[in-house]
């Protein structure tokens, strides 16, 4: 990554412009002010559209990944870590316009690409650990197949990402996100992780 003025961690705060706005139609102007920078230093850093989108949805990722060791430290279970996970990715998903993943895999590319290695290499194997935690802690039945269980939540995500198969003017994406994720993961529960699940799932 360039050696940037702006902290990365700061470029966290352009997301809600671009979900706001647009990632093409999103003004300099307001990109600066979430930056608390100037247009000229922030066109200066970031030189091309790309570059600026390629590099604050990096720095989201990070954000997403210190909310995860956030969690993990006020949860104990398997079973309560999975579902504040999802309860994360609801509250983020509902800050998303459903044309933000549209353009963001047709006109930016290697940042979508970035986006799915994360989910590759990062979202598949914590999903494969929290699994293989609560087996081990009698929550989750013993007899699934962990890396098929991985597997299928990650497609969800993806089946839930695609327009063509759920276009986003006519579906409420948070409730297709709780239809596919909550009741799919409270199948694989054993009666005690089932009842954990309960709990949470009466918050979400």
């Amino acid at each position: 990554m360039p050696d940037f003025t702006l902290p990365a961690a700061s470029l966290e705060a352009a997301m809600p412009v671009f979900y706001q706005h647009g990632l093409h139609t999103a003004s300099d102007a307001a990109l600066a002010a979430a930056l608390h920078t100037s247009v000229p230093e922030l066109t200066a850093q970031f030189p091309s559209r790309e570059l600026l989108v390629h590099h604050a949805v990096l720095a989201d990722m990070e954000r997403q990944k210190r909310e995860h060791v956030e969690l993990f430290a006020r949860f104990s279970t398997a079973v309560e870590r999975l579902y504040g996970l999802l309860q994360l990715g609801l509250r983020d998903l509902a800050a998303v316009p459903g044309q933000f993943y549209i353009d963001l895999q047709t006109d930016f590319p290697k940042t979508w690409d970035a986006a799915m290695e994360n989910v590759n290499t990062y979202s598949a194997p914590q999903l494969q650990q929290l699994l293989n935690d609560g087996i081990r802690a009698r929550l989750f039945r013993s007899d699934i197949n962990i890396q098929l269980v991985t597997k299928i939540i990650v497609e969800q995500l993806n089946m839930l990402l695609n327009p063509q198969v759920f276009p986003p003017d006519r579906y409420n994406m948070r409730e297709v996100f709780r239809s596919i994720f909550l009741y799919y993961i409270r199948g694989i529960c054993t009666e005690e992780g089932a009842r954990i699940a309960a709990e949470h799932f009466a918050r979400l």
